[in-house]
C-alpha cells in the first residue's frame, strides 16, 4: 500500500461540516489532507510563481498560472523547475469538446510527460488496434490492471488462429515472459528526449486511453465505435480527491490525471512486477499543489 492509499484511509477527502470537529488540530490535519507521503519534486518554484500571481501566455495571451491549458505550456515557470516524467507506455487523452480546458487535469499529464501523452479532441480519436491499446473506463466488461495483459495475449492468440496458423502459444508465453521482466531501470527518471528503442515498450500494450470529460458527458465517447472493441480497464477500489466533486457520483470517479497515476502504479507493481518506489508520484506534481491550496482556501472560509 502506497502512501497515498494510507492518507487515504487516514484522512479521507473533506465532504461537508460534519466532518471537522472544533479542536484545533483536527483543523491542522485537514490542511494537510490526503496527499501525503509521496516523493514529489519541490513545490518551492510554484509557490513563487503563484506570489507572483497570473502572468500572460506567450502564444495566445491569456491569463494563466503555472501553465496555459490552451497551448498546453508553461507560464511564468520554467521547464527545469519541474519534474519530467518517462512513462513506460504512451497514452492518449480523448478529450470532450465541451469540458473545460482550465478545470481538466488532462493537461497535467502532457506538461509533465511530453513525450509520452498525446491529448485528441473528441470526435477525432486514432485507429487503434485492439490487441495493443486499452480504454481506461469502468463497465460491466472491464477488467484489472492485473488481468489486463493476459486479456491481451489472449485476443492476440485468437487473431492469430483466425488469420493464419500463428505463433504457438509457448512463444506468447515467452514474450509475456520477457514483458513481465523487462522495464526500464528507473521510468520515474530521464528527460523526454531520450530515444526510446522498441525494446523498451511493453508487449503486448502499445498505447492507454484515457477520455477527459465529466463523467455525464463520457457516454457519447466511450460508446463510439472506435473504441468499442477496445479492452476496458477499470481502476478498482480508488477514491477520487478532486476537488470539483460532480454531483451525484460516487467517489470512485476519478479526475483523469488520478486515472492516470493509479493505472501507472498498480502497471508497475502487478505487470512489470516491480516494488513500486514513487516512480510516477510526479504525475501529481501540479495536482498536489493546487489541492493543498483549494484546500487551504477552503478552511479558511470555513467551507470544509
Amino acid at each position: 500500500m502506497s502512501s497515498l492509499d494510507q492518507e487515504q484511509r487516514l484522512h479521507p477527502p473533506c465532504r461537508d461540516k460534519t466532518t471537522v470537529s472544533s479542536d484545533s488540530s483536527d483543523i491542522h490535519e485537514l490542511a494537510k489532507q490526503p496527499l501525503q507521503g509521496l516523493k514529489l519534486a519541490s513545490h518551492v518554484e510554484l509557490e513563487k510563481a503563484q506570489q507572483r500571481g497570473r502572468l500572460k501566455c506567450a502564444k495566445c495571451g491569456g491569463s494563466r498560472m503555472f501553465f496555459c491549458y490552451t497551448c498546453c505550456s508553461l507560464v511564468g515557470v520554467s521547464i527545469e523547475e519541474i519534474p519530467l516524467i518517462k512513462l513506460p507506455v504512451k497514452i492518449d487523452i480523448i478529450k470532450h469538446p465541451n469540458e473545460t480546458d482550465g478545470k481538466s487535469t488532462a493537461i497535467h499529464a502532457k506538461i509533465l510527460a511530453p513525450n509520452d501523452v498525446t491529448i485528441y479532441t473528441y470526435p477525432c480519436i486514432p485507429e487503434y488496434e485492439k490487441e495493443k491499446v486499452v480504454l481506461v473506463f469502468p463497465g460491466p466488461q472491464a477488467v484489472t490492471v492485473q488481468d489486463m495483459i493476459q486479456c491481451l495475449l489472449d485476443r492476440t492468440d485468437s487473431r492469430s488462429h483466425d488469420f493464419s496458423d500463428g505463433p504457438c502459444l509457448k512463444r506468447l508465453k515467452n514474450e509475456e515472459a520477457h514483458y513481465t521482466t523487462h522495464s526500464a531501470e528507473d521510468p520515474g527518471s530521464g528527460t523526454p528526449d531520450e530515444a526510446t528503442s522498441p525494446e523498451s515498450r511493453v508487449y503486448p500494450l502499445q498505447r492507454v486511453v484515457f477520455i477527459d470529460s465529466t463523467w455525464n458527458q463520457t457516454n457519447k465517447i466511450s460508446t463510439d465505435e472506435r473504441l468499442q472493441d477496445l479492452l476496458k480497464v477499470e481502476l478498482k477500489m480508488r477514491k477520487t480527491c478532486f476537488w470539483r466533486r460532480q454531483k451525484g457520483k460516487p467517489d470512485s470517479y476519478l479526475a483523469t490525471i488520478e486515472a492516470i497515476y493509479y493505472f501507472f502504479k498498480d502497471f508497475h507493481e502487478n505487470c512489470l512486477a516491480q516494488e513500486y518506489t514513487g516512480q510516477y508520484d510526479n504525475l501529481l506534481f501540479f495536482y498536489t499543489y493546487l489541492h493543498s491550496v483549494v484546500n487551504k482556501a477552503k478552511i479558511s472560509a470555513g467551507k470544509c
